[in-house]
Parts: structure tokens; C-alpha cells; sequence
């Protein structure tokens, strides 16, 4: 039996759609690391500084709750892929909505624990 043959008629009739489909995955990836490294940096701002004790809670929070997006964006990005790889098959499509909300509420959120550190830094 040759490799081709062991794949599914209807997966390699839709080549094109997977390989999308995985392009997009691993965009999602490389966009959970970037995030990740945001709340290391976050965190590492106030490290051993002399902004307060205030400045390095939300330093903290902003560090923990980054990488807290990042997993949580990870995990619906692999069950995002997942369910577009069976819909491609199917011939199907459903817009992701989980992800788009999911990772609207985080930024927001991030997005004020990061404003609200940088008042700190810069206004002490």
C-alpha cells in the first residue's frame, strides 16, 4: 500500500483547504509565543526596581494573565484547527467565533492591566 492510498479520497481532494488550514494553526502558535513573551517582559519590568510595590503587582497580574491568554489561546486554536480539518472534509464552513471572542476579551483585559502599569512607571 503506498502512502497515498492510505489517506483518505476526500482529505487529498482538499489539499489546498488543509494546508490553509495548518498555516493558520501555526499563525496562532507564533502569536501564543509573542503573547507569552509579553507577560515575561511585563513581568520583568518592576523586577528588583524601585516603582513600588503597586507597580509590581499589576507587573505581576499583567505577566500572569498573558500567559494565562496564551494557553487558553493555544488550546482554541488546536480545537479551532481540529474542527475546521473535519469541516473541510465535510465540505462546511463555520466562521470561528470561540477564538475571535476569546481573544477579544483577554486583549482587552491585558490591555488595561498594561495601561494601568505604565501610568505607574511613568508617573510613579
Amino acid at each position: 500500500m503506498t502512502r497515498q492510498d492510505s489517506n483518505s479520497p476526500i482529505e487529498n481532494k482538499y489539499v489546498q483547504q488543509h494546508l490553509a488550514n495548518e498555516r493558520t494553526y501555526l499563525a496562532w502558535v507564533r502569536t501564543c509565543i509573542a503573547i507569552a513573551g509579553l507577560g515575561f517582559l511585563a513581568a520583568g519590568l518592576t523586577f528588583n526596581s524601585a516603582y513600588g510595590e503597586r507597580a509590581h503587582l499589576f507587573a505581576v497580574a499583567a505577566g500572569i494573565g498573558s500567559l494565562l491568554f496564551a494557553l487558553s489561546l493555544l488550546i482554541s486554536a488546536t480545537f479551532e484547527y481540529k474542527r475546521k480539518r473535519r469541516d473541510i472534509n465535510e465540505g462546511i464552513f463555520r466562521s470561528s467565533r470561540l477564538i475571535v471572542n476569546l481573544t477579544l476579551g483577554f486583549l482587552l483585559v491585558l490591555f488595561v492591566l498594561l495601561f494601568v502599569l505604565a501610568g505607574f512607571l511613568l508617573f510613579g
